[in-house]
Order: structure tokens, then sequence, then C-alpha cells
């Protein structure tokens, strides 16, 4: 059994204009020890999914449908107190914008060591020497960690934030963007170290990101999502070499490579749909070189199109 397993979820937000449709009918699933990579352009509902993973979502966003099960439980039933027991313990998060994680009038210590004393009876003093092991893990020198969020640069916020989702050795973590503010060298030891944890201690993790190279460097799959929906999923090297959704295929072609010959980058076209009412049939069908009738009355399924591979398309590898 995957220890996540998402089926069909449906999450949207309710504005003025109507129901914003961020996360509609995803599915895939996690197993213990693996990772999973989300890629796509901005506004293509990443971020969406993870926060409602966690079921962190702003007052005017309501989960319409599916199942989240963690660990053969559905989360998507559970009550925010039921919630809290999960996040952090079992699934925690490495989140984009780490100012807005941590909460400015607490130090970054007693910021970690409240998770860790809500999830598992350690002393403060023991809680407080392995918040000096995460920090040393991070990159940061334990001296600082009594200190205040404004006391450190934007990469050290990024660290602590990293620190504080590792504090309870929880099943998954999901990494949203979780190298932003960091330089390139510091940026490959961390995601290495992260990589090698999720293998020792056979964690579960769910990378964001729209640099490709480290979904590539990180992931054994690679889910490719466009305007809220789940486009494409498979290993990494077949999503990088072997394609078989165009829009998957058109942001391989968007990415410079450093080894075999020079090719000239293609520009995808357009711009995303307005997903408070989106086109009919396959969303990306206007944007789309390969589309046919079909595209722009039906909407594809999401099917396995070879083992282990799955795509939402009516032709899928036409191109090729």
């Amino acid at each position: 059994m995957a220890l996540l397993e998402v089926s069909d979820l449906t999450m949207h937000y309710k504005t003025r204009a109507g129901w914003v449709q961020a996360v509609d009918g995803v599915s895939f699933s996690l197993n213990r020890g693996k990772s999973v990579g989300l890629v796509g352009e901005s506004g293509c509902g990443k971020t969406s999914l993870a926060m409602s993973l966690l079921k962190l979502l702003p007052s005017n966003a309501m989960i319409k449908g599916g199942q989240i099960r963690f660990d053969g439980t559905d989360l998507v039933p559970l009550s925010e107190d039921q919630m809290r027991k999960y996040r952090w313990a079992h699934i925690s998060m490495v989140f984009q914008a780490a100012m807005n994680s941590l909460n400015p009038v607490y130090t970054i210590r007693d910021q970690i060591a409240e998770a860790i004393k809500y999830h598992t009876p350690m002393s403060e003093a023991d809680a407080w020497r392995k918040i000096a092991a995460l920090f040393e893990f991070a990159g940061l020198d334990p001296s600082v960690m009594n200190q205040y969020p404004h006391e450190y640069s934007g990469g050290m916020k990024q660290r602590a934030v990293i620190a504080m989702a590792l504090a309870c050795d929880p099943d998954i973590i999901i990494a949203d963007e979780p190298t932003t503010a960091l330089d390139v060298i510091v940026q490959d030891r961390i995601l290495k170290r992260m990589d090698s944890i999720r293998t020792e201690f056979d964690m579960a993790m769910i990378y964001i990101s729209h640099d490709i190279a480290v979904i590539a460097e990180v992931s054994d799959r690679i889910g490719v999502m466009y305007a809220g929906k789940m486009m494409e999923m498979a290993d990494a090297f077949t999503i990088f070499k072997k394609p078989k959704h165009p829009y998957t295929f058109a942001l391989m072609s968007a990415f410079p490579s450093v080894r075999g010959e020079k090719h000239e980058l293609v520009e995808l076209p357009g711009e995303p749909p307005n997903l408070i009412s989106p086109p009919s049939g396959c969303r990306f069908h206007p944007r789309c070189p390969q589309a046919t009738a079909v595209c722009t009355e039906k909407e594809p399924p999401f099917s396995e199109v070879d083992p282990e591979h799955f795509c939402a398309c009516w032709n899928p590898g036409s191109w090729q």
C-alpha cells in the first residue's frame, strides 16, 4: 500500500468572480522512501495541491471532492484538531516564503521547539540539542538559534525552515522551492543532504520547483501540472527523454542543456487559461500544436499509456 495516495482531488477557491478551479481531479501515489517532483508554469496548481495535502487552506478554499489517503487514513474528512496530529509529525512542509513561515516575536529555537514538544515527549534540553544538530545540518551555526527571524538573512531563514520541517522526523516532507534563497553551491549541498536523509530514514518527499534541473536531480517520478490538472507522470528519465504530452515536450524544449548539441530554445506561445472559466475539453488545447477536434470537445482521461507512465492526452506522443 502506498504511503500517500491522492485520488481525484479537487480544490477550488471562491472569489467574487466565481470558483477558481486550482486543483481539479488530480491523482497520484507516493511510496515510502520515494520522491515525486511537481513541475509546471506559475499558477498551474502545484502549491495549491501541496497546501491541500496538509489542509492548510485559506477560508475561501474548499476541497470539493476526492481522497488524500495517508497510510490508509483519508485526511479529507478530518477536523482541524485531528489534522494537527498529522502535520509535522507525519507530513511537514518547507515553505517557499520563509519569512511568512516564521513568527517575528519568537526566537527560531522556540518556534522549532514548539513543534517538537507538541508531537513528542522530548524534554526541553533534548529538544534544544536536536535543534542544534538540525542547524548544523542546514548550514547554520547553532549559536544563532536563539535569535529572531529579523536577525537572519534571507538564506538563513530558508535554512531555518528546512530545519523546522525535519524537527519531528516526519514520514513525508513537502518541499516548495526549498532552496529559493540559497546560492547554487549551498543549494546543491542541501538538496543532496535532503535526498540522503530520505534514503537513510526511508522518508518520502514531494519537491515543487520551477527549476527542472533540480527536480531531475532529486525526484524518482515527475508529475507535470497545467491549469490545475495533472497532465503527465512517469519516472524522471522518461519525462525528460520520452515525454508523451505536448505540454511536457514544450517545457523540455524551453530548458537549456549543457550536454550534447546546442539547440534553439522553443517558446511556448500564449498563456495559461482563466481557471474560473477554463476552456472545454483539454485545458491545454488553445496552446497545443497537436490539438484536434476531439481535444476541444472532450476532456482526456489521465490514463496509463505505457507501464507506469500516465498521460492526459488524446494524441500522446503524436509529434514523435
